[in-house]
């Protein structure tokens, strides 16, 4: 009796039997590429913060399609730069329109240089990308003239500096009290002259008795008692308010296509170096993020890893951070970059002129665990 038909050997049908599971394993292996390919191009729920440009306010800058000077003062008397005072940007990879795809967002996870955030924390539902741009260049407008103003306060100029009210906030403590357009000069009988003394001033009053609170109002002068109310467990008036200056001297700031309000910090430095004898920086170069108001408070600022690392691209060996930042500093510094934290342009200035006179840095603060803890 034949077990096998005429040319088919008993090693055949095994052999067989394998080769099929050998095209069926690779059709599976295929499909899965093929899938695999697919939702790695899908679109991810989130966007990429990475290093963007990087700018020297002692340096030029492109605007309106000619080199102009970042920092112009046409009517003062300036003085010769060295060295750079280096400003810091991010760029974000992807908005609601266009949205990075998995595979370039995994790849984003695992580079140190990189940030994967979610897309409504950077481009919430409700806000299109039109009026996050507008506010975005609101913010870097205001931050230029809080720079100003701090450059010119810490070079002793006297000149008016108005808290203006421009909103209540819902339920606010100080409604039938203070109005739109009101100035507010004084809490508890101390001036105030910068948003964060207004802060530090209500605060300090707390929640428990009234505060009283100076206004002027079409050229008159009173007293408001009003008791704060708390947003978290942080006491507010419940206004929204905004500086407003008579600057002494025009500097002009000359910066297209950048939003926000993080070189504040790095523009004051590059005025008052404009505008005293000497190069502050001894010819080293600088780079550094940072808000700050016209009292000279420095503070915190989004994706600061991100620009340290643009700091280190751009050859920058000195670095300069907000101290309410340090938590995201410890342990992310890149090579060859230190980090000085600053809570103040005298601060700043102080760790600038330490190192261009080639003085002990080992005093000046600096970003470490404990100086990062909440």
């Amino acid at each position: 009796m034949a077990l096998f038909s005429e040319g088919q050997t008993g090693s055949d049908a095994p052999r067989s039997r394998r080769d099929r599971r050998v095209r069926t394993g690779w059709i599976f292996l295929g499909v899965a590429i093929v899938i695999g390919l697919l939702l790695g191009m899908a679109p991810a729920p989130y966007v990429i913060e990475q290093p963007g440009p990087v700018f020297n306010t002692l340096g030029t800058a492109e605007h309106e399609g000619e080199e102009r000077p970042l920092i112009e003062i046409p009517d003062e008397t300036t003085y010769p730069t060295e060295g750079e005072l280096n400003l810091l940007t991010v760029s974000v990879v992807g908005n609601r329109e266009t949205r990075p795809g998995w595979f370039e967002v995994l790849s984003a996870w695992a580079n140190p240089q990189k940030a994967v955030l979610p897309l409504d924390a950077v481009f919430p539902a409700n806000v299109s990308t039109e009026d996050r741009e507008q506010a975005n260049q609101a913010a870097m407008v205001n931050s230029q003239q809080d720079a100003i103003a701090a450059a010119l306060v810490e070079l002793d100029y006297d000149f008016p500096r108005r808290i203006i009210v421009k909103s209540l906030t819902p339920d606010s403590a100080s409604t039938g009290q203070i109005e739109v357009g009101d100035e507010i000069v004084a809490v508890n009988g101390t001036e105030v002259h910068a948003v964060a003394d207004l802060r530090t001033a209500i605060a300090e009053n707390g929640t428990e008795t009234p505060a009283s609170v100076t206004v002027t109002r079409d050229g008159q002068t009173f007293d408001a008692q009003i008791t704060p109310g708390t947003v978290g467990e942080v006491a507010v008036l419940g206004v929204n308010v905004a500086m407003e200056y008579e600057l002494p001297i025009d500097v002009q700031i000359q910066l297209d296509n950048v939003g926000g309000p993080s070189a504040g910090m790095m523009f004051a430095l590059g005025i008052i170096d404009k505008l005293t004898p000497g190069a502050l920086t001894g010819g080293e170069v600088w780079a550094g993020t940072g808000t700050i108001d016209s009292a000279g408070n420095v503070g915190p600022i989004g994706g600061i890893q991100q620009k340290m690392f643009g700091a280190q691209g751009e050859g920058a060996d000195w670095f300069l951070a907000p101290q309410a930042n340090c938590g995201e500093v410890v342990g992310h510094v890149p090579d060859g970059l230190t980090v000085f934290a600053v809570e103040t342009l005298e601060q700043a200035l102080t760790a600038v002129e330490t190192v261009s006179a080639g003085g002990d840095t080992s005093e000046l603060p600096s970003c470490s665990l404990s100086a990062s803890a909440p």
